[in-house]
């Protein structure tokens, strides 16, 4: 069954070029660049206000004045997934909302692959675009399912007016300053007397309400780049700075998590994977539109004996388990993709044997002729990833540890969240000096630590604050991907968040649910 959201009218713009002009509310004015920014929180003591000066504007995050989400009674799983390569992705053409391009044939086959990755799931239902090239990704994903298929005109492509239809050397050439701030300053791009991002950021909350109230616990989207780009920031309370951060590939499939509070009012919500794609994360490609020479991965280690025991790996410092030697070895090949750098690692245990099977693959890889000399990968301890002493001090004395659960750190005290945030910035800057040499133009760094830690990072790469911790997760094993388009010194931006697809049969499948039903139901 397919339902419709009202029709779109159509607009003959003065390039000839058609587009979908859809209702949308817009801010009517801008946020003060003078006035401190003010970031919502997504964390575990409810939605909280940060102040940031404007010297910390960069990527802060304006609080916008909408309703709180509404309430879920029980967890509630939101697959989101770009569509297919496109005809106009294929010749850089800008898109934005028209209607006119279709997938390609290697778009159809990313499709194809996206369904087989969640083939399993029970989806109870799909929210699509009505653009062509999303709707025939839904179409394939959805395969036979006879649930509800439900076209929402708000989850069309950002509405970009007269670019739509220009190839992008056309957009420069025509547009100039506006075009070029298109590129450097999103947020504030303003077209024919619009404000693209900000409109998109409305659309996008407003998808949200319609997605909550449904019914369902299982819900697949189906859209587009900038519109998920949006759900995913909307959903974690990110403003619309953040465009153009948090990467979202042709077919990329990103997970949301739920989860309801006991008092009601806005649930948890927690970003369990970004963008897993049908293609390795790491190969050749772009970062929010540019190429990126410097990067950073972080890797987080195989299971050990104490995680089989307490679902939890901070339970001393122990040695891998089989199945995290397997898991090492799973991350070492996928890697293979890089010249990797140099390699830091947590001196636990762990950490160091992950590291150490790593460099050898990387070594080895450029010997496999006759006559090739094998190649040195710098690998270091480094004390700054070390946070699992404080995560092993604060349960000394409790009888139960939270498992890695989406939103598991929200369980801990605000001193432990502070210790760990504190240590991570530490870490942060020693990433940053690490992939800042200036001997090589092209500098990838793995780090390999504690998912705690690893969650920190990204918080500190996204200029957060340490209330975030609870809005992202990590599984064992998995790899997060930090490019710097800009080099070390610009902002970063996130590939990709609890990549597992590489462990086969070891890895947790994307839409199954690490929450316990009747815990997290209402």
């Amino acid at each position: 069954m397919i339902s419709l959201t009202p029709t779109p009218s159509l607009v003959l713009h003065t390039n000839s070029t058609v587009f979908f002009v859809f209702p949308i509310r817009t801010r009517t004015t801008p946020p003060s660049p003078s006035s401190p920014s003010r970031i919502r929180c997504s964390s575990g003591s409810g939605v909280q206000e940060v102040r940031k000066s404007s010297e910390e504007k960069e990527l802060s995050s304006e609080l916008y004045e909408s309703v709180p989400f509404p309430a879920v009674k029980a967890a509630k799983r939101v697959v989101l997934v770009r569509h297919g390569q496109s005809t106009w992705n294929e010749e850089g053409r800008i898109q934005g909302s028209s209607n006119f391009s279709v997938l390609t044939k290697k778009g159809e086959s990313q499709a194809e692959t996206s369904r087989l990755m969640l083939v399993d799931d029970s989806f109870e239902v799909c929210f699509t675009s009505p653009l062509t090239r999303s709707k025939r990704t839904a179409e394939i994903i959805w395969g036979t399912r006879k649930e509800e298929m439900i076209m929402d005109s708000d989850l069309r492509e950002i509405d970009l007016y007269a670019f739509q239809g220009l190839l992008k050397h056309e957009g420069k050439a025509k547009f100039g300053a506006a075009f070029h701030q298109w590129q450097v300053d999103a947020a504030n791009f303003n077209i024919d007397g619009h404000y693209p991002v900000r409109e998109l950021w409305a659309r996008a909350r407003s998808c949200w309400t319609r997605i909550l109230l449904h019914e369902s616990r299982s819900v697949l989207v189906v859209a587009h780049n900038a519109v998920n780009q949006a759900l995913v920031a909307t959903a974690i309370g990110l403003g619309t700075e953040y465009f153009r951060t948090l990467v979202q590939s042709n077919c990329g499939v990103s997970v949301l998590d739920l989860i309801p509070r006991a008092e009601g009012g806005s649930p948890y919500i927690c970003l369990n994977r970004l963008n897993q794609t049908p293609s390795s994360p790491v190969a050749a490609g772009s970062s929010g539109g540019r190429k990126a020479s410097n990067r950073i991965i972080l890797v987080c280690h195989g299971s050990t004996q104490s995680n089989a025991e307490t679902g939890f790996p901070s339970a001393g410092d122990q040695p891998m388990d089989m199945l995290g030697i397997i898991k090492s070895q799973k991350t070492a090949e996928l890697l293979l993709d890089l010249k990797v750098s140099s390699i830091v690692s947590s001196p636990k245990k762990a950490c160091v044997e992950t590291a150490t099977v790593i460099s050898k693959v990387q070594e080895a890889a450029d010997c496999l002729g006759v006559d090739c000399v094998p190649r040195y990968v710098e690998t270091k301890e480094m004390e700054n990833l070390d946070v699992e002493d404080i995560l092993q001090r604060s349960s000394e004395g409790k009888t139960e540890i939270p498992p890695l659960q989406p939103g598991w750190l929200n369980e801990f005290e605000d001193k432990l969240t502070g210790a760990v945030w504190e240590q991570s910035e530490k870490a942060w800057q020693s990433l940053l000096n690490e992939v800042a040499d200036e001997a090589k133009s092209e500098k990838v760094v793995v780090a390999v630590g504690h998912p705690a830690l690893h969650i920190a990072l990204m918080g500190h790469c996204l200029n957060l604050t340490k209330e975030w911790l609870g809005s992202f997760h990590l599984d064992a094993g998995s790899i997060t991907v930090i490019d710097f388009p800009d080099g070390p010194n610009g902002r970063g931006v996130i590939r990709c968040i609890n990549y597992t697809a590489h462990l086969g049969r070891w890895s947790i499948p994307i839409t199954r649910s690490t929450l316990d039903d009747e815990e997290f139901s209402m």
